[in-house]
Parts: C-alpha cells; structure tokens; sequence
C-alpha cells in the first residue's frame, strides 16, 4: 500500500473518532476485517491501528478488540498526569493533610530561624546528606524494623527521585526489570525514560505471583524486581513474612537487585519486618516523607548495600546535587522530636476513617483495599469501559484514575484507583454516592 493512501486511511480513522462520528467505545473491526476490506497486507493493517493508538485514540484489548478511546477526559484521569480542574473533587491523587499542619511548618521556620547553624544551610550540602541527618534517619528506619547505618543511608528529593537514583545508579538501558502488571505509575515512567524493559508479573488477592516471578528468571536475564511489599500502590496488599522470604531466595538464587518502594509503609500497622531486612545484601529501600508529612516536603530517604552507597551518592550530584538543606533540616527536626511518628500515626486513623466510609458507602460493590491505605481499587462489570465512566464522572466534577496508568501488561483491565486522602469527609461522602451512582449506571 502506497504510503499516502496509508496515511489517508490513518487520518480517516482519526478524522472520524475526534469529530465523533465514531464516538467512544465503538468497536473497530478486526485487523483481518481492516486489511480485507482495504485491501491491505495484515501488517499494514496492524500498522494503522497501532499510528491510532500512539495518537490515544483507539486501545487493544486482548480477546475483546479494538475500540475508539474517550478522548475528552482531562490530563491526570487515566493519563497518570497530575492536574485536576478547578472545581473538580479529586479522587485521583492523595495529598493527606491533617489539621493543623500549616502551624507545625510555622513553628518549625521560627525554630530555625534562631539555630546558629542557618547560615551553613544557605551552602551546599553534601551529596548524600549531612552525617547526622543521615544518622537521624538510620533511627527512623529502626522504628520500622530496619537496621541500617548512617553511611547506608542517602538523602533525597522525595520518594520518586530516590527511585530515579536508584535506577540511574544500579541499571542499564535494556535491563529486564520485573514489576507487578499493577504497579505504581511513577515507577512505569522512570522506567521508560531511562529505557529498561519491565515485564509484569500476574499478580493475585495476596500479593506477587512468585511462581511467575521464578518462571520469568529462568525464561529471561532479569536483572531486579520492583516491588512493594507493604501496602501495595494500587491494590493495597501488605505481602506475609513467608511470600517475603520467598521473593528473597528467588533474588539470591538469580542474583536479582531488589528495589522496595516504602512510600506508604507507615499506614499498615505491624507489617512483616522489611524485605531488606531480609536481604541487606541486595536490596535498595526507598521511602519519603511526602505521604506521612506533606506532599510540598520533598525529603526521602534511600538505604542501600554500602558498596552500592558511592554509585548512588554520585548520581544524586548529577539530578540534584543535595536535597536542599533547609527542607533536610526541617524535616531531620520533625523526625528527632517526634512531629513524624505523630502524623503518622494521625494519618493511620485517618485512612482507616476514609476506609471505614468507603465501606459504608460503596456497600454490595466489590473493591479492593487495605483498611488503613488511601486508595481502594474498583474493578469494572464486564461490559463497562473504564474511559467512558471516568468522563461520566468528569461530568459530575470528580476526578479519578483508570486502571491505565498503572497496567504493564497488553491487557488493561477497566477498573479505577479511587484515592480517597484529599478530600474532607463530607466531601468524600457525596463523593463516593456519585461514584456508585455512576458505576451501578
């Protein structure tokens, strides 16, 4: 097939879906059906399906088809970007905040405007944090049952940048990272930027397949798994200490790096001690305080092998160069006189709130959550599509995430993360009644 005529059929199609004379959900016909009628060669026809989906207009579903893709929703619903309309009810990211926060931060700038050392925090810092920052962390850790020394820990610009540091740091371009087929969506674009290939692995009520896992590390050269074992992002399992080991002598026996993501750790209440206190030897911790404090405290934290320590160190000078010292202070002072372990604990009864209403409200539908996350996942029936009860809810004001931002498998599954930290109780309330409304269509 010529190349314009190609294009033409390519324009066609686009033309058609964004005028909306083929309106969402309509199902295309099969790319044997396309290069019949066409006359084209399959691959051709592959090929014209395949320009539409890189143009976000249609989506593959395996065993269901081709189908136009809602077009309309907003960035941040489905697309993992995070920008919410003015007047939207956000149900999409979670930015818990409790009262009385903005007085802690008042405090805090008071208190630290009379330290004698204010003037040191004006100059740069070191690369990994300073020395008793990084020791004030170590004793952090502890409290969740890490036992790390201050040189293993490194300081940095929030959870996700210590994710980036640590794949910048300890992988290559065309590594084989396995990842759950749901998982974190900002761990889905680290990974894609820096051009590593994830492989999903199935994964089940209790958390990761690690048959799959182990099936996967004899079919191809894996090189780490991404996991988050304590309250999972978006399904919200908290793995048992005997799938832990597990995941551990499947990294020992293939030589895997195990990178565990701690983002929401502090909401599950005596969870099984951390995979790298199982495996110190292998694992990079990762955790922040943007969840646990304030999404606008952009310190976390990074506990490593300490020959790993220097690699990571050095890729931190060349994102970031240090975290900024007045942010590490204020947030080393929060850890040392208690202010963390307090919000933490504050933000534990919170979600359990949240949940509690989640339940009450949503009552006869099947979701799945943790009692004390700030998300819950809710699955489609069959014939719904994901992209049209999002915009449905777009038209009520409320913003929330389809199950795209999150898939790494072909197959999507139609289902939304409700996150449920950012709105008042009342507000979550009518929130959530629309939500039902809508999905019981």
């Amino acid at each position: 097939m010529p190349r314009a005529r190609y294009k033409l059929l390519v324009d066609r199609f686009a033309e058609d879906i964004r005028s909306g004379k083929m309106p969402p959900g309509t199902r295309l016909p099969t790319h044997r059906q396309l290069a019949a009628e066409h006359g084209l060669a399959l691959v051709t026809a592959s090929r014209v399906y395949s320009e539409l989906a890189a143009m976000g207009l249609v989506s593959g579903e395996t065993g269901r088809g081709t189908f136009v893709r809602e077009i309309l929703l907003p960035p941040g619903q489905g697309s993992g970007q995070m920008t919410v309309a003015a007047g939207m009810r956000d149900l999409n990211f979670n930015y818990p905040a409790l009262p009385g926060q903005a007085d802690l931060l008042r405090t805090a700038l008071r208190q630290l405007a009379l330290s004698g050392d204010l003037e040191a925090l004006l100059r740069y810092q070191p690369h990994a944090g300073r020395l008793h920052e990084r020791a004030a962390v170590a004793r952090h850790l502890l409290n969740r049952g890490l036992t790390v020394q201050a040189e293993q820990v490194l300081l940095v610009s929030g959870a996700q940048h210590g994710l980036a540091v640590t794949l910048m740091a300890l992988l290559k371009p065309g590594d084989v990272v396995a990842v759950d087929a749901l998982t974190y969506s900002g761990f889905k674009v680290l990974a894609e930027t820096l051009h590593l290939e994830i492989v999903a692995i199935p994964v089940t009520p209790a958390g990761t397949d690690l048959d799959a896992l182990q099936n996967l590390c004899r079919r191809r050269p894996v090189r780490a798994v991404y996991s988050m074992p304590t309250l999972h992002n978006p399904l919200g399992w908290v793995m048992d200490r005997a799938q832990r080991e597990r995941l551990v002598a499947i990294a020992r026996q293939h030589d895997l790096i195990i990178i565990e993501d701690a983002a929401y750790a502090f909401l599950a209440a005596n969870p099984p001690p951390p995979v790298a206190s199982l495996a110190p030897e292998r694992t990079v911790y990762v955790g922040g305080l943007s969840k646990s404090v304030a999404t606008g405290l952009r310190v976390g934290f990074v506990a490593a092998p300490r020959e790993w320590v220097k690699t990571l160190e050095r890729t931190i000078m060349a994102t970031t160069w240090n975290v900024p010292g007045v942010m590490s202070a204020i947030a080393v002072a929060w850890i040392e006189d208690g202010t963390v372990a307090q919000l933490e604990a504050q933000k534990r009864e919170d979600a359990q709130a949240r949940q509690a209403l989640a339940a009450q409200v949503l009552k006869g539908l099947a979701y799945t959550s943790h009692p004390s996350s700030y998300f819950l996942w809710l699955p489609l029936a069959e014939e719904a599509r994901a992209d049209q009860v999002a915009m449905a809810l777009q038209r009520e004001h409320i913003s929330v995430s389809t199950a795209e931002p999150f898939a790494v498998s072909a197959h999507v599954p139609h289902a939304l993360r409700l996150a449920l930290g950012s709105l008042a109780m009342p507000a979550l309330r009518d929130a959530l009644l629309t939500v039902r409304k809508v999905v019981a269509g």
